[in-house]
């Protein structure tokens, strides 16, 4: 098999060719960081590449599996980690020149899981600054782009762009806005935020989940399988439950009956572009085919509960920002600061408000769930922004107006994906195609019902483009 074919492959692809002997892992990971090499001048998607470290655990991944004895359910399977995911040992510079490079004292929880699981950890990925960007832009590093289009922005950093480009199979996210589900749906692959406190995390706060980055969702459920393990660390982790991350839909559920909202209109925001809308309700229109219960829904979200977040997220911001020394301040971008500092003339009383349209924001997903076992939208209403704008919109008090969609699930703690359903027309390269996300959401706690749905409708949408290649510049 070429070192492509080899670097291409799923995970689950990879754990059966270890089995059968007909690579190793060490075959893999020189594979997968030749594409590394060879991708990276033209999208910037990691930081701390380590090979020789890769090649260290890979040999010893290749020697388990020559006795028969993996260590746990990823052993010898490349992943990256995003930055701000700690692995020990290692400064975690939140995207940001403003932080202190101290080393790591320990692995984060889903850092720790994957460890001990066997996978080979082949580098970090990148971030914006301090998180609080659906961009690549950072004042720490090299600003990443998207894999299908290089003029065009990935999203929230490096770990979708790494899945795209196939930086091997496996990636871990962050999400507290939409993050994951964001650059997923701008790379045209994978991404589920689980139900807060599904995935350990350390340390947790209100919306905010880690969760997998895959090129398909069986792969998603396998790290699903490894990440949902307990921690001590997460003060809000649900209790540990045996979960089938199996993805064989059960013969006591079947597509037929299953009542589903189709989401078109977020209530705030941007406005859904023509073609983003026609590929949503065609994947409506095949779950419809196989006698799922579609049903249009009226939106929950509005301009002021989108509103009310955004200036509680400013004024956190700004207090994270005032506890800087005023040279680490200023190094943090210019469009991150000038949003917080917006918030320097908010009173306590509109703070306390602004607080409470996160917990309104919650009641209102809740209850517009109610009647749906699950709920498709579009990720994103919006194709991907040039790649060295902060946001969509391009405006730093602007710059949430493209979360409509995915912040109720963050706020209501419901699990959500998202997986292709189409293409569109790059607005700055003749010739180049987009991907379109389809958001999946469920109830809260139903993580295995989301990731078999999305394993429904990829069996449902038909074949796929090929995978972006990177071309010499």
């Amino acid at each position: 098999m070429t070192t492509t074919a080899l670097g291409a492959l799923s995970a689950h692809e990879l754990l059966a060719g270890y089995k059968a002997r007909a690579f190793s892992p060490v075959d893999v990971a020189r594979a997968v960081l030749a594409r590394i090499e060879h991708w990276e001048p033209h999208i910037a998607a990691t930081w701390l590449p380590r090979p020789d470290a890769a090649l260290a655990q890979a040999r010893a991944a290749e020697a388990r599996w020559a006795r028969g004895e993996p260590c746990g359910a990823l052993d010898g399977v490349p992943i990256t980690i995003k930055e701000n995911i700690a692995t020990i040992g290692d400064p975690v510079p939140l995207g940001t020149q403003a932080m202190t490079l101290a080393p790591a004292a320990a692995d984060a929880p889903a850092a720790a899981r994957v460890r001990e699981a066997g996978a080979v950890l082949v580098a970090k990925t990148t971030m914006p600054d301090l998180g609080m960007l659906s961009s690549g832009l950072s004042s720490f590093h090299a600003t990443s782009r998207n894999p299908w289009d290089v003029s065009r922005t990935p999203g929230g950093g490096g770990a979708g762009t790494a899945a795209a480009a196939g930086y091997g199979p496996l990636h871990i996210g962050t999400d507290i806005g939409g993050s994951i589900r964001l650059s997923a749906a701008w790379c045209g692959t994978v991404g589920l935020k689980p139900s807060l406190g599904r995935v350990p995390i350390d340390q947790p706060s209100l919306g905010r989940a880690a969760g997998p980055m895959t090129r398909n969702v069986a792969d998603a459920a396998l790290l699903m399988q490894v990440l949902s393990r307990p921690d001590p660390r997460d003060s809000m982790a649900l209790p540990p439950q045996a979960i089938d991350w199996s993805l064989a839909w059960r013969a006591d559920k079947p597509l037929r009956g299953v009542r589903v909202g189709l989401l078109l209109d977020a209530g705030c925001g941007l406005p859904v572009e023509p073609a983003i809308r026609v590929a949503v309700e065609h994947a409506a229109h095949l779950f419809e085919a196989q006698g799922a219960i579609v049903t249009p829904m009226q939106p929950f979200m509005t301009r002021e509960l989108l509103s009310g977040i955004d200036h509680f997220w400013r004024m956190r911001l700004l207090l994270d920002l005032d506890a800087l020394a005023p040279a680490a301040r200023d190094s943090v971008l210019p469009a991150i600061s000038a949003w917080a500092e917006s918030a320097r003339g908010l009173s306590g009383a509109d703070v306390f408000r602004a607080y409470g349209a996160t917990h309104a924001t919650r009641m209102a997903t809740h209850l517009a769930m109610q009647p749906f076992d699950y709920v498709l939208s579009p990720v994103s209403p919006n194709a991907p922004a040039p790649f060295d704008w902060p946001s969509p919109t391009n405006d730093p008090l602007r710059g949430l107006e493209h979360i409509g969609f995915t912040v109720p699930f963050n706020m209501g703690e419901q699990p959500a994906i998202s997986v292709n359903c189409g293409y569109m027309d790059s607005p700055s390269t003749p010739g180049a195609a987009l991907p379109i996300g389809l958001q999946i959401a469920g109830q809260r706690f139903d993580d295995l019902g989301v990731l078999q749905m999305a394993r429904a409708f990829e069996q449902l949408r038909g074949p796929q483009r090929d995978w972006p290649e990177a071309v010499e510049r």
